[in-house]
């Protein structure tokens, strides 16, 4: 009886302790990210981003938004880092185990001897003879958290978790900007096909109608060769327009996870009007800690490193666990089921580091230290994030009033050219006049092209630079789940 009071007291003691039990090591808290009041630049304003999620939507190009929807789906980048979220939680799983009791189930059954002049043998037949030894039980442990390591390491395992669901926006992010860039650039590779080949053709006229002056007389050698030559210096513009359209599509395929030319069929026909795009609406600086990945991550990092230095805290004192054991024990197996053969033991466990060679220390240290580096590198991720808002927002202004001034050159370039071909025809021109007035026009209609898709593309930018893409953990979860499908055929 007095056996039994004891280990209510001993419980109840256990109980108690548990329940007082403190959590050591620093609290996270959240950092401030230093930015500005407002953003700069005449092309913005800071209105709620509407379009955060899908910007590329803003473009009103049906294929865009076509292929990007794909590629959040297809993308074997972004299934990869969905996987890693995934294999995340699952160590998160691993560390909240750590909290609960573990149980466990055994039996055994051997056939042996011990020796006759050797230490004491249990079975009481002094290593003469034979003896079997049947058991079955369940046993338990259960660590007491009394310092917080356990609950520390969880809360380090939640941050990890979070860090990999920021780098699956952060893969997701750059692989829509990529597939909207790549499609631009196709779209301004097209156009620029299609004005050498304007301009290869107003050269052929140009040569016959060059060849037919010679025959009657008024044209040269001179100009003959002039018009050849500029047709030729056209014709060797096309082929690599040509291999630079075949690389473009093939890129685009390989975003959207599929093999060379898989998109041929779908690419064709694209617009080659560049719409004006409206100012952008980039909302107000201080949410783009909410929107950028790296900085989410960075912030998680922090946290991790935090808990980090609780654990390394806890590792200083003792380690009190709960072990449990009941079961049968019997030589006989047919007696293995009857209530003399019962076994229990209950009782504490209790571990206490002594020396340990000023490992513990150096971990502690180490712990503390790379919570130094998490903090610094949260305040590098914010500036370089500012740095690259401000320069996305600068070169997308920066392209916008090149292409305004390059509208006005196309302009006159075409003017000019009419009116040489207009003058050359009525022979008050010279050939050579005509033929650099129209390399002046191709010149400034290809610089246009390439300028207004250097205009969509530093829009991307800026989108890519305030953290839009990307629509949360389950946009995160579903593909993982698609992409889990997508390994097993």
């Amino acid at each position: 009886m007095s056996g039994r009071m004891e280990w209510r007291a001993l419980s109840l003691g256990m109980l108690c302790v548990a329940l007082s039990a403190c959590t050591l090591g620093p609290d996270f808290v959240r950092p401030t990210a230093q930015l500005p009041a407002q953003w700069q630049g005449t092309v913005v304003n800071d209105a709620a981003l509407a379009t955060d999620a899908q910007w590329w939507a803003g473009f009103d190009d049906p294929i865009l938004t076509a292929l990007s929807a794909e590629a959040r789906q297809a993308n074997l980048d972004i299934q990869l880092a969905a996987n890693r979220v995934q294999q995340s939680r699952a160590a998160r799983g691993v560390s909240a185990a750590e909290r609960r009791p573990a149980v466990s189930a055994t039996a055994s059954g051997a056939r042996a001897r011990n020796s006759e002049v050797g230490l004491n043998d249990p079975s009481g037949n002094a290593g003469r003879e034979d003896y079997g030894l049947f058991q079955a039980g369940i046993g338990l442990s259960w660590e007491l958290d009394l310092w917080g390591r356990v609950r520390r390491q969880l809360e380090a395992a939640d941050a990890r978790v979070q860090i990999a669901d920021e780098d699956a926006h952060a893969v997701q992010t750059v692989v829509l900007a990529e597939t909207a860039r790549n499609y631009l650039q196709l779209r301004a590779t097209r156009e620029l096909l299609a004005i050498t080949e304007d301009n290869l053709r107003i050269a052929g006229d140009i040569q016959r109608l060059t060849e037919a002056r010679q025959r009657q007389g008024v044209a040269s050698t001179l100009q003959v060769a002039s018009a050849a030559a500029q047709v030729a210096a056209l014709e060797a513009r096309m082929a690599p327009l040509r291999h630079r359209d075949a690389q473009l599509r093939n890129a685009l395929a390989m975003l959207l996870g599929q093999p060379p030319q898989a998109l041929d069929a779908t690419l064709t026909g694209l617009r080659r009007d560049w719409p004006a795009l409206p100012s952008l609406a980039t909302g107000v600086p201080s949410e783009l800690a909410e929107r950028r990945p790296d900085i989410r991550r960075a912030e998680a990092a922090l946290h991790a490193a935090t808990a980090s230095i609780g654990v390394a805290k806890a590792s200083f004192f003792p380690r009190i666990t709960l072990n449990g054991d009941a079961g049968f024990q019997s030589k006989q197996l047919d007696a293995l089921d009857g209530w003399d053969a019962h076994r229990f033991s209950i009782g504490p466990a209790i571990s206490l580091p002594i020396f340990q060679g000023g490992r513990l220390k150096a971990n502690l240290a180490l712990s503390r230290l790379q919570q130094q580096e998490a903090a610094l590198q949260f305040r590098r991720t914010v500036l370089q994030a500012w740095h690259e808002v401000d320069d996305a927002i600068d070169a997308y202004a920066s392209e916008q009033q090149r292409s305004d001034h390059l509208r006005i050159a196309v302009t006159e370039s075409e003017r000019a050219l009419g009116a040489a071909r207009r003058q050359y025809t009525a022979g008050v021109v010279d050939m050579l006049d005509v033929l650099s007035t129209q390399r002046i026009a191709l010149d400034n209609q290809a610089a246009l092209a390439n300028s207004q898709a250097s205009a969509a593309i530093a829009r991307v930018e800026v989108y890519r630079a305030l953290g839009g893409g990307w629509q949360g953990d389950d946009a995160v979860a579903t593909t993982a789940t698609s992409g889990a499908g997508a390994a097993h055929p």
